[in-house]
């Protein structure tokens, strides 16, 4: 029995995903609820900046022109692949964090105080150390899309879903119970607890990998690929 593993974040970074899982021999399927589109900013003078704070590429695919403003600052990035599309744009990285926006925010250098943060409509809250001041600006939005016909297909039968963010989990959650698609047949892995949390309850399994990162989520759904085919698909307890 193969157990397809549906991958519902934006592009680029659904069909990233994809083709890792099935670089790991998973049955894997894109299907993005979410289209990305860019917003109007006021960039703040390169002046009053320190560096940049970055939770997703999607600022730098989306945040335009004004981002030739701050070519050369230092770059504080959420990931890796974050890290990697901030030098390609000219950034000089600091860090690449491995365990989210707010690990990477408390190792702010006391030289950066000012950071400004490039963001989505949607983000995640963060605690900002007294000694770091925050500038916001959103430079894109997450569109949600309705629930693709090949989606609808694959959730009438057991599959595992990777969920990206909360917004995604929620948004998950009400196409599937307006399309009256069983719960009970869908493994969750989310990239995170709270992301979990936005999903609800009734899956036939609701897990967190251990960081929040595309590995460590694609470890846990081959994983839960396995308990599936194992028969051992009861609700589990969450992880991470």
């Amino acid at each position: 029995m193969t157990i397809p593993v549906l991958v519902l974040r934006p592009e680029p970074g659904a069909a990233a995903t994809a083709g890792q899982a099935r670089a790991m021999g998973l049955d894997a399927h894109a299907y993005p609820l979410f289209s990305v589109r860019p917003l109007p900013w006021q960039p703040v003078p390169r002046e009053d900046v320190d560096g940049l704070l970055l939770g997703s590429a999607n600022a730098l695919r989306h945040g335009g022109e004004a981002l030739d403003l701050y070519h050369g600052l230092p770059a504080y990035a959420v990931g890796e692949k974050t890290a990697e599309v901030a030098r390609t744009a000219g950034f000089d990285v600091v860090t690449a964090g491995k365990g989210g926006l707010q690990q990477v925010l408390a190792g702010v250098r006391p030289e950066h105080r000012r950071l400004l943060r490039l963001a989505g409509r949607e983000r995640v809250d963060l605690a900002i150390p007294a000694s770091v001041t925050i500038t916001t600006r959103e430079v894109y939005a997450s569109e949600p899309q309705p629930m693709p016909p090949g989606l609808a297909e694959h959730l009438n039968s057991p599959a595992i879903v990777l969920l990206h963010s909360g917004e995604a989990a929620a948004h998950f959650a009400r196409l599937c119970d307006q399309a009256g698609i069983r719960r009970n047949l869908i493994g969750i892995a989310a990239i995170g607890p709270r992301v979990a949390a936005r999903a609800g309850q009734g899956w036939a399994a609701l897990r967190s990998a251990v960081q929040p990162d595309d590995s460590a989520l694609l470890a846990l759904a081959a994983q839960m690929c396995e308990e599936a085919c194992s028969g051992s698909r009861s609700q589990l307890p969450e992880q991470g």
